[in-house]
């Protein structure tokens, strides 16, 4: 399993990538970032990428509704080709009360929508010319650039079973979070394992993001997360994945405690199925920076 974590890309583009810059020197080759209400992720990462050609650069996760799948198909090819072949694009739903209360668009049959959206996406970046007339995605495109340009990997935010099988059978794997070593194991590695076989395709990836802590404090650290990560619980899908795994509160699922202790949740991750842990380090800045001299010891 590939040990990664995630990049801060708030303030300014010089201060995310020195920011990457430093997590490289740590020893990390693969850094994730969120698409929320911050900087766009994709041009950040054209940026990073450039700088630091080495690193392998995700998306967890970019969401589909307020981009048409020609558009970000251009962009990720783009931002592919800026960065020397280094893109991870991971593409999700977003949630309700985003999509509608904060947007304005609809979030009917969100997996449906979600189907026709990477049956259009995933051939434009390959570089494939596409007519895709599904019921609410209509895209009829030319190539996306060059079509000696190099795919990004593309994953999907996929929690459920429809969208687990929607996953495997049309993408490269699944971003997770909030979903612990239990989840993993019983659910999400069989079902999408299980819809790639059937499709023919390879293995899929499965990259779990969760809260990580090295402390002597645990109590305390669990408190901060739970108080920093409190939305989790409140939204439906994320919900579901935590009360499948009999978690309470966004802490339960994190990995939180002594060195040992640590090293012993990641090992144990990797043994569900996970094929790279997305570090969410958190804590004070002692914390922090136990945790990173940890996951360095184990890249």
């Amino acid at each position: 399993m590939r040990i990664a974590t995630q990049l801060d890309t708030d303030g300014t583009i010089d201060q995310t990538i020195e920011r990457a810059r430093a997590l490289r020197d740590r020893g990390f080759t693969s850094l994730w970032a969120a698409q929320i209400f911050g900087p766009d992720t994709l041009t950040t990462f054209a940026l990073v990428g450039r700088e630091l050609p080495t690193l392998d650069l995700g998306t967890a996760v970019v969401p589909i509704q307020p981009r048409h799948p020609s558009m970000l198909a251009a962009q990720a090819r783009t931002v592919e080709n800026a960065i020397g072949g280094h893109l991870s694009l991971g593409v999700g739903l977003s949630h309700q009360v985003v999509v509608e209360s904060m947007w304005g668009l609809s979030f009917e049959r969100p997996a449906s929508y979600m189907k026709e959206y990477l049956e259009a996406l995933a051939p434009m970046l390959r570089g494939e010319d596409v007519m895709s007339l599904g019921e609410r995605v209509k895209v009829v495109s030319g190539t996306m650039g060059p079509k000696e340009w190099v795919a990004p990997s593309l994953l999907v935010a996929a929690l459920g079973p429809q969208m687990l099988k929607i996953a495997g059978t049309l993408t490269d794997g699944t971003c997770l979070w909030m979903t612990g070593l239990k989840t993993v194991a019983s659910h999400i590695a069989p079902n999408i394992r299980a819809a790639a076989a059937e499709a023919g395709r390879p293995a899929p990836r499965i990259v779990c993001a969760l809260p990580i802590c090295v402390t002597t404090d645990a109590p305390s650290a669990r408190e901060k997360i739970n108080e920093g990560l409190a939305v989790y619980p409140t939204l439906p899908s994320y919900a579901k994945m935590m009360a499948k795994e009999g978690a309470v509160t966004p802490a339960d699922v994190g990995f939180i405690g002594s060195k040992e202790q640590v090293t012993d949740l990641i090992g144990q991750l990797a043994q569900a199925g996970a094929t790279e842990f997305q570090a969410g380090v958190t804590g004070s800045r002692d914390e922090q920076e136990a945790t990173y001299e940890l996951l360095s010891s184990l890249i």
